[in-house]
């Protein structure tokens, strides 16, 4: 530290105590760079700081905390990111803080008001360092006028509102992340909650791989599963065809798929929508039995010029038969969904009128594994195929919620290539356009596909246990928000830092209590009373089996 430095800092210090801790300042500004600086912070006032009975000015200086940097007649905010013992200068810490942005000062009352992120104007050395109160907190998070909900408080006060503006919230895509037993479930459904209580003809869709959601939103949403889903199977794409009824790989599958894409098109073009439309294609969403598919095929299969032998004609007819036969896939494949039913099948999935429902959750628990992913994918790429082709008409915009989102859209090392993971990265880079918001959920943030996380406008990250977890949030955060990433691995149970688009600048908040009833059952068993309690197991087991065999629940 040079000399004009530490007589700067020292200058401050010996102040008369008596006087206001939030007026009088807590250090000096030694080195100025782009996006922080380095501060020279006075023991003695920190130590009077800790006495104040303001939260903010409290806490004044310590890792985590928000100071303020007086440039001129305006303010610049800062976060505390480091702290260290300088050698010597036994009365001060040299601390590292973040920038956040800046504002004007209010003349009475000296606080920072009209806050606007960005730094136009830097501070220099020797420029004072003051605490940030409570009332520039709470001028700060009350936003702009922008439409928001409210939900939490600011850490470390109990009455300083935490928001989220729903427009930069919802419009450029958001994800979730915490370890297990953080309290992500709840969370997620208070956002959810909040967000259909201001927007109650919202149109949310939420994919449940769990059955946790259904009782948190019995009041408010459509609950969709496989005893109620009724997705007709035509739907599909001639990938997600391929994926469901082709069993084969290497040569063999190239070959199929060609026999499945000549034999699709020939159903598809038996409907009379085909006639009407004229020029249809394999991908089009127009009805066919499949009945006429398998009527096709074996036509296909008796020719003899058909240039293959029979084997890749005979595993499609298998794996139809299979699926015909198999009650689990009636949801999708029932010969009673034949019918022209997509509009109707839009409307209700996507809350269109949402008729107080403004939220639908579909239950995804009970799909066969074999085909969850690409049930997931023909729900996602509707959410945005009908957005594209929507454009003349006035905008819906439609929230996709994805739970456990690692298992749709992995990164490459854990990638299947399978369909879902391309149309869930699609909708992450190109669905702002079109009013397809994207939020994600997942305790595995490093086993997500980079580019998706990176098109997060907003992340919420709750307390992530596991380093390489911790560090591929970090690289995706922007800089200011380092240093209140350095706090996750110390987050308690439903508390979180938000940053991005969706708030005014990053925050440490902790969520709002839910009543129990708008809660998840996402609740961990309790060993200890479970195994202490005797009777009905019996019974117990004899319904489990009787689920498991008829595979319903």
């Amino acid at each position: 530290m040079s000399e004009m430095n530490v007589q700067g800092f020292a200058a401050t210090q010996g102040m008369d105590a008596v006087e206001d801790n939030a007026r009088l300042p807590i250090g000096t500004v030694i080195d100025v760079a782009g996006s922080g600086s380095l501060i020279a912070l006075d023991l003695k006032r920190i130590e009077q700081c800790m006495a104040d009975a303001d939260p903010s000015v409290s806490l004044s200086g310590q890792v985590g905390s928000q100071i303020k940097i007086r440039v001129g007649n305006s303010w610049l905010l800062a976060s505390v990111r480091t702290q260290r013992q300088e050698n010597g200068l036994d009365n001060a810490i040299v601390a590292r803080v973040d920038f956040l942005g800046e504002g004007e000062e209010e003349r009475l009352t000296g606080r920072i008001f009209a806050f606007r992120r960005g730094v136009t104007r830097y501070p220099i050395p020797g420029s004072l360092v003051y605490p940030a109160t409570s009332g520039d907190l709470r001028q700060i998070y009350a936003g702009d006028g922008r439409a928001s909900i409210s939900i939490g408080t600011v850490f470390p006060s109990r009455d300083i509102r935490a928001g989220l503006y729903i427009d930069a919230f919802l419009g450029k895509h958001f994800a979730l992340l915490g370890s297990t037993g953080t309290g992500k479930s709840t969370s997620a459904a208070l956002i959810l909650h909040r967000i259909c209580e201001t927007t109650p003809q919202g149109h949310v869709v939420m994919i449940d791989p769990h059955g946790e959601y259904a009782q948190a939103f019995r009041g408010i949403g459509q609950l969709l599963d496989v005893s109620n889903l009724q997705m007709p199977y035509w739907l599909m794409n001639f990938e997600e065809h391929c994926e469901v009824f082709l069993t084969s790989s290497g040569a063999d599958r190239q070959i199929d798929a060609d026999i499945l894409g000549r034999v699709l098109l020939a159903a598809r073009q038996r409907n009379r929508l085909a006639a009407e439309i004229g020029k249809i294609t394999v991908d089009s969403p127009i009805p066919y039995l499949l009945s006429d598919l398998a009527t096709i095929l074996s036509n296909e299969m008796g020719k003899l010029d058909k240039g293959t032998n029979s084997i890749p004609y005979m595993r499609i007819r298998s794996k139809l038969d299979e699926i015909k036969a198999d009650p689990r896939y009636q949801f999708m494949f029932s010969g009673m969904l034949v019918g022209d039913t997509m509009a109707e099948f839009i409307a209700k999935v996507f809350r269109l009128p949402a008729n107080g429902k403004p939220i639908s959750i579909i239950d995804v628990s009970g799909v066969p594994s074999d085909i969850t992913s690409t049930v997931v994918a023909v729900l996602s790429r509707l959410v945005f195929d009908h957005a594209i082709w929507a454009r003349d008409e006035q905008t819906r915009p439609v929230l996709l919620v994805c739970e456990e989102a690692h298992r749709y859209v992995p990164n490459e090392k854990n990638a299947d290539g399978s369909s879902v993971g391309r149309i869930l990265s699609r909708i992450a880079k190109e669905g702002r356009k079109y009013g397809v918001s994207l939020g994600l959920i997942t305790q595995r943030p490093s086993d997500l596909a980079e580019g998706v996380l990176s098109q997060c406008g907003t992340i919420v990250a709750m307390r992530l246990n596991n380093d390489r977890d911790q560090a591929f949030v970090r690289a995706a955060m922007p800089e200011g928000a380092r240093g209140f990433l350095d706090s996750i691995p110390a987050l308690k149970n439903r508390e979180c830092i938000i940053c991005g688009e969706g708030v005014s600048i990053p925050v440490r908040v902790t969520f709002d209590e839910l009543d129990a009833g708008l809660r998840p059952a996402s609740d961990d068993p309790s060993f200890a009373q479970l195994w202490n309690q005797v009777g009905g197991e019996e019974e117990a087991v004899e319904r489990t089996v009787q689920r498991w065999r008829a595979q319903s629940r």
